[in-house]
């Protein structure tokens, strides 16, 4: 297995970045543009750092740019996809197996939004990929799943992303679905709880965004 952190943009409070790190002890940690910037206040080197570096502090930047031991791939600011989204085509052309997104939610909805999207990407090549904050832990699924039991994360929601998502069944969570039909617009899947040390998620078709919240 090969486990990949890739550090965005986004709020990153520097006990939480520790204890990821700590936690999962990663093979390759990837800075995606200001994302170095929470890295760098770490002193925590990173093996990649790739962006348009429009909105990292340059000085920053500079630092780095000399160290042989970092690959550094500087992407063209007019570009159609996300810095990322390139940091997670990176993560997989690296044949990551296991990739955690830090500093993926922030104040910005879009980039929130299109940074859960871009996870379909990875399931769609059978690699585990997590968005994680203070709050939440956020993937996606397209296939049976059995989800162990987190204290920390009480609350778990099931959204759809794709159209409609069939033949959800859900056991072990307080609220039980059936070969059910779940579509977009509806939201009979948000705030469910765990009440099993282990729950199983199985459905037929589609995608889910699976939503774990610590409150």
């Amino acid at each position: 297995m090969k486990k990949t952190l890739i550090v965005s943009g986004g709020n990153i409070e520097k006990d939480f970045l520790y204890k990821i790190i700590t936690k999962k002890k990663f093979d390759i940690i990837i800075a995606s543009d200001r994302g170095l910037e929470i890295l760098d206040k770490c002193n925590i080197t990173p093996g990649y750092i790739i962006g348009d570096f429009d909105s990292i502090n340059l000085q920053i930047l500079d630092k780095y740019i000399n160290n042989k031991n970092i690959v550094i791939k500087k992407l063209n600011p007019e570009k159609d996809y996300t810095d990322t989204h390139m940091a997670l085509k990176l993560a997989i052309e690296l044949k990551s197996t296991d990739i955690t997104i830090i500093g993926a939610i922030g104040s910005r909805l879009d980039h929130t939004l299109a940074n859960i999207n871009i996870l379909k990407e990875a399931i769609e090549k059978n690699i585990t990929c997590t968005i994680l904050n203070q709050n939440n832990k956020i993937a996606l699924t397209n296939k049976n799943l059995t989800i162990k039991k987190e204290e920390e994360y009480p609350y778990i929601s099931l959204i759809p992303l794709t159209t409609k998502v069939t033949g959800v069944t859900l056991k072990g969570f307080k609220y039980a679905l059936n070969n059910a039909t779940m579509r977009i617009g509806e939201s009979i899947g948000v705030s469910n709880e765990q009440i099993e040390d282990k729950a199983t998620i199985k459905l037929e078709e589609g995608i889910l965004i699976i939503i774990q919240s610590k409150d």
